[in-house]
């Protein structure tokens, strides 16, 4: 158990969680059950900031898995409308265990490392429903999140054995978090047992999708004189890019 856990329930009437590499077809086809970024996000939404990296330990799932088709007329990119029918996840609730990591690749903010000021701003935030508004998967699905204690209450899948649910969609691996200069694309082939999965850390997942390479922003705080912008020229060898924050 990490000192800086936190646990809450996000539920709502709709989620969507699909592979961002097949959205591209018009239409969305949910997985089964949450993906570790749409989790990482719905946490982000709730607090986050540059100093640390959320990391998703576990998710329950607390309600049966009913999915529900609708028809819907997005906006095509060359403009006018189409027709499409998206997928569903419908009376969604799930109990999530996460905790936060200092984000290494950011020197810069070394000097706001400090964990009970972050890890108490962020139970509060999850007391009050989070900072900005809560999208289970999709902007149409809109969520509510509330503090619990993980494991509580009865689920759907209580002693309900393994099951196994294919290759699924992890996350993404951003260049200031992976000590890369790449955006990368993970996979994983999670099991549910008992209603719970216990999500693999994002550099154990062996399966991965590189989609594009990229430099760095580091922020600096010039005007306070709490680190000066030389320090950073290493950045530049990657392409990386100085933002003042005076």
């Amino acid at each position: 158990m990490k000192p800086n856990i936190v646990e809450f329930v996000v539920h709502g009437r709709y989620a969507l969680f699909s592979d961002p590499i097949n959205r591209m077809g018009g239409e969305k086809l949910t997985y089964q059950v949450p993906t570790y970024e749409a989790l990482k996000g719905i946490l982000s939404s709730v607090y986050w900031k540059p100093t640390f990296t959320w990391v998703i330990d576990e998710v329950r799932i607390l309600n049966p898995i009913r999915s529900q088709s609708q028809a819907i007329r997005p906006i095509m990119y060359g403009g006018g409308n189409t027709l499409s029918i998206y997928t569903y996840l419908s009376d969604v609730a799930y109990q999530v265990r996460a905790h936060f990591e200092w984000n290494m690749n950011r020197p810069e903010l070394t000097h706001d490392r400090n964990e009970n000021k972050h890890h108490n701003i962020a139970k509060r935030c999850i007391e009050r429903g989070g900072r900005r508004d809560i999208f289970i998967g999709t902007r149409e699905c809109q969520g509510y999140v509330e503090a619990c204690n993980f494991g509580e209450g009865e689920g759907f899948y209580d002693n309900y054995g393994e099951m196994p649910l294919g290759v699924m969609f992890h996350g993404f691996t951003y260049p200031d978090e992976g000590n890369t200069q790449k955006l990368v694309a993970r996979f994983w082939k999670p099991i549910m047992k008992d209603g719970i999965i216990q999500f693999k850390r994002p550099e154990e997942c062996n399966i991965q999708r590189e989609l594009l390479q990229t430099g760095t922003k580091v922020f600096t705080f010039e005007a306070n004189n709490v680190m000066p912008v030389e320090q950073f020229d290493w950045c530049k060898e990657f392409g990386g890019e100085a933002v003042e924050l005076g």
